[in-house]
């Protein structure tokens, strides 16, 4: 059950890369998804992943997995950029040839984390949070889509796309059947850490890639779109948690 979990969790990348590269969608549709699931992130990373990470541990375990999540985000970031294998989009608005790269990153980033809570939750409790599990589903999709459509449009190759995007899916898998198999014993505090890391990825990978993206083609109406994820999420963890 927690591989299979992670493996869907994974493969919604992989089905938002197979709409991109075969269906022409509007960039503001993709944008609109994009923030949309940004919103679905927040309320996720706010009410299954921190609240959990604080009640199961304490607050500075919490805190030291949240902001040990976004500074492993912001420098594996960094590197890519003095790496030349993702360019900052300029104020005139053109993406670098590897804007798509730096979402994929952001996707692997989060998941690993939250799939890992996957395999511990269902360890711990004997079932699966159907929030973390639905949030993460909804919020994968655009992140495939979008970073897809950049690849493509930068010259990358179907090969290129759809492994990265399958070997992202492999990872989640494996990440929720190691989380059960190795974290779902292990001490609280562990377990905290691990469950904050997730949120502070997710948080940063936000602000750095998603929104922004998504501003670019939505403008003004980025923020209502974002609080309809939020609400939807947000109704998920409330009904069905």
């Amino acid at each position: 059950m927690a591989t299979g979990a992670g493996l869907a969790s994974g493969l919604a990348l992989v089905v938002g890369a197979a709409v991109a590269w075969f269906v022409r969608v509007p960039r503001t549709v993709v944008a609109a998804i994009m923030a949309f699931g940004a919103g679905v992130l927040i309320s996720a990373l706010s009410f299954d992943l921190v609240e959990e990470a604080t009640r199961s541990g304490s607050f500075w375990t919490a805190m030291a997995g949240f902001l040990g999540g976004a500074v492993v985000y912001v420098l594996l970031d960094v590197l890519l950029d003095r790496m030349g294998s993702r360019k900052r989009r300029s104020r005139g608005g053109s993406g670098g040839s590897g804007t798509g790269l730096g979402i994929a990153l952001g996707a692997l980033l989060d998941g690993i984390p939250e799939t890992a809570v996957q395999g511990i939750g269902l360890a711990a409790g004997g079932s699966l949070s159907v929030a973390v599990v639905a949030a993460v589903i909804i919020s994968n999709l655009p992140e495939g889509l979008s970073s897809t459509a950049d690849m493509k449009q930068n010259g990358r190759g179907a090969g290129y796309v759809f492994t990265v995007w399958g070997s992202i899916a492999v990872a989640c898998a494996l990440s929720a059947l190691g989380g059960y198999a190795l974290l779902g014993h292990a001490p609280a505090g562990v377990q905290s850490a691990v469950t904050a890391v997730a949120a502070g990825a997710i948080l940063a990978m936000l602000a750095d890639t998603m929104l922004p993206e998504a501003f670019r083609k939505t403008g003004t109406w980025t923020g209502l779109i974002a609080v309809v994820g939020f609400f939807a999420s947000y109704g998920i963890h409330t009904i069905g948690g």
